[in-house]
Parts: C-alpha cells; sequence; structure tokens
C-alpha cells in the first residue's frame, strides 16, 4: 500500500534537499521510489518500469511537492522502449563497466542513464573504455541484412564484440513518436540502401511484425552456417 511521506520528519528542513543529481534520487529513494528503474535528468524523471520503480501516483505528488519544477514523465512508450533494450543490456553490461557513449543522443542517454545505478557503469565521451555504445537501430540492422543479401554479400550483422546496442531491437517509429512527444528531434535510418528500404516499406504493409522475424532467421542461419564449416 503507497503511504504518504511527511518528508520533512526524515530530513529536517525541506532546504536540505538541493536540486542536485544527488539529492534529488536521495530523495527519490527515501519515498521509496527505486531509480535503478528511472532516468534523471534535470528537468524530467522519466518511468522505465513502473512495477519495478514503484513509482506510484501517490509518490509522485510526494515528489512534485518538493520538486514541483521537475516533470515525471509516464509514457508507455517509453518503458516499452526500454524494457526492449534491456533485453540486450542486461547481457552485455558488467558490473563497473566503463562506456563510451556517442555524443548528442538522447534516447541512448535516457536509455543509458540508469545503468550507472543498476550495474555501476560510467559513462564517458573519450578515452578509455570496456565497451562502446552503438546506436543502431532495428531497422537499420534489417536493412543492413536484407543490403548484403541484395548485393550477393550473404548476412551482414556489423556486430562488434566490444559494442553494446541499446536500440538494435526497438523500430524507428517507436523512437520518433517518443521524441516527439516529447518535443525532441526525431532520428533517420543510417541505411540508405534504396533497394533495402523499399522491400522493408512492402514488408512492412504486408507484415507489420516482420523486422523482429528477420533478424532472427538470419541469426538463425549464420549460426547453422558457422557449425556445418
Amino acid at each position: 500500500m503507497d503511504l504518504m511521506f511527511d518528508v520533512s520528519g526524515l530530513a529536517g528542513e525541506k532546504e536540505e534537499f538541493s536540486t542536485s543529481k544527488k539529492d534529488v534520487l536521495k530523495f527519490l529513494k527515501i519515498i521509496g521510489v527505486d531509480s535503478r528503474f528511472v532516468s534523471y535528468t534535470p528537468d524530467k524523471i522519466y518511468i522505465n518500469n513502473l512495477r519495478f520503480s514503484k513509482f506510484s501516483r501517490k509518490r509522485q505528488a510526494t515528489f512534485n511537492k518538493q520538486y514541483p519544477e521537475i516533470e515525471v514523465v509516464r509514457s508507455s512508450l517509453f518503458q516499452k522502449i526500454c524494457s526492449k533494450s534491456s533485453k540486450h543490456l542486461a547481457l552485455e553490461i558488467k558490473p563497473n563497466s566503463l562506456v563510451l557513449m556517442p555524443k548528442d543522443n538522447f534516447i541512448v542517454e535516457l536509455i543509458m542513464e540508469p545503468y550507472t545505478r543498476k550495474y555501476g557503469a560510467r559513462l564517458v565521451y573519450e578515452g578509455d573504455y570496456d565497451l562502446m555504445v552503438n546506436p543502431l537501430i532495428l531497422d537499420d540492422q534489417v536493412n543492413d541484412i536484407f543490403e548484403g543479401i541484395f548485393n550477393g554479400e550473404g548476412l551482414n550483422f556489423n556486430i562488434n564484440s566490444n559494442e553494446i546496442y541499446p536500440l538494435i531491437n526497438v523500430p524507428l517509429n517507436w523512437i520518433n513518436s517518443f521524441l516527439e512527444m516529447d518535443g525532441q528531434k526525431s532520428i533517420e535510418n543510417k541505411n540508405k540502401n534504396r533497394l533495402a528500404a523499399s522491400f522493408s516499406e512492402f514488408l512492412e504493409d504486408v507484415a507489420p511484425q516482420y523486422k523482429e522475424n528477420v533478424v532472427k532467421a538470419a541469426k538463425y542461419i549464420e549460426k547453422k552456417l558457422e557449425t556445418e564449416q
């Protein structure tokens, strides 16, 4: 059962909580929110997983009494994106990893930020690193596969062992729908192969869920070929 928290009794004067990231996260912990399942920005808190974060409406009301200037984003679409991302990231990120981030990629920043608390990952933008974030999206992975087939090159995954792919299971339309809703700039496919794009558009009309099936089929074929060599 949720409770309305009187934080004044826990922390003395209300002014003790500044708007610093450290204090905002501390306050979330005090009111019972698990910050491993939210993404922090100075202006907004994005819920990644409503159930695991325990960020109920009552807790949100308590939070907004202390921080009325910080918006809590309860987007179900963003939660779906995070769920897709976690299926890959949970298998690839090791505790305390140094993760090299791409520059100026808002959606990747949001997705990766909680992993600083989940796994103690450190997000860096230059210098040494253990893993590098590749912002490859599902649509580009599928188009890369089609391009390789149409060019007679075989299956083409372009997957590197020292890279992690937060968006590899996430379709472009999900990403741009969320970015548009949040007032952010949309992104475009990086694979510009016209034949691959046209074939993808055709499949989208006849089988909207085809992308993940294409990737699964291609991975299965690649593994079969590897075992037969």
